[in-house]
């Protein structure tokens, strides 16, 4: 199959799958902003997503979007190690051209995913997953907004979390136009367009997952448990 067999397939696969994440990762922070707005507005949202049969599907979607993502990722860096051979040993200065980003993208997509496992023990399981099973029966799967207070409320956590927006960051700002550019959205004038709009909304994204950290730490330390 062209997908699979050719390496233009797979730069397809990568880029459409990582394309619907971008978009999951905006409903996401968006939705996450309404926890600053109103912690109750929050909830509601919670309850209504929760462990029904819609949430459950866009889940599992969700995940398989995820895992295609990070086997075609592993597939093609493995095919241009081999395709590069003894050469990528060689001391070479990087074309000017080439962006940090770019040359980094699998370590920053694997603190990428180490971030994506801390998240679903802080947030996923104790929610959806504890709704489902009950294998949590003292924490509300329904009261997201307490369990950002508790999981924003640890400086450590608050570190790894804004650590893992730096990676996301970076990798988002170049695998957003890199996958425009390869499904053929991208010409000469639009190239230099392209970086520069998912610069900017890739900044958009990590800068409102951001704020929900800062805001909810900032508020513990204002007003600890009392907030």
């Amino acid at each position: 199959m062209w997908l699979s067999n050719s390496s233009v397939g797979r730069k397809v696969v990568m880029s459409v799958t990582g394309l619907a994440l971008i978009l999951f990762l905006t409903f996401h922070m968006a939705m996450n902003l309404v926890a600053i707005i109103s912690e109750d507005a929050y909830n509601m949202v919670c309850e209504f997503l929760g462990a029904n049969w819609y949430a459950l599907v866009a889940t599992a979607g969700l995940a398989a979007l995820f895992v295609i993502h990070i086997l075609y990722a592993f597939w093609l860096t493995i095919q241009n190690r081999k395709a590069r051979g003894s050469e990528r040993y060689a001391v070479v200065d990087k074309p000017k051209s080439v962006e940090w980003a770019s040359q980094n993208m699998l370590v920053l997509g694997i603190i990428v995913i180490a971030g994506l496992a801390l998240h679903f023990a802080n947030f996923w399981y104790k929610m959806q997953f504890n709704e489902i099973t009950g294998v949590l029966p003292n924490v509300d799967p329904q009261n997201g907004a307490a369990l950002i207070r508790e999981t924003f409320s640890n400086p450590v956590l608050v570190v790894l979390y804004l650590i893992w927006l730096g990676a996301l960051w970076f990798h988002l700002t170049h695998g957003f136009w890199s996958s425009l550019q390869t499904i053929g959205w991208s010409n000469k004038i639009w190239f230099e367009r392209w970086k520069l709009i998912s610069n900017i909304y890739s900044t958009i994204i990590v800068a409102g997952f951001a704020l929900v950290v800062i805001v909810f730490f900032a508020k513990t330390l204002l007003c600890g448990a009392s907030c």
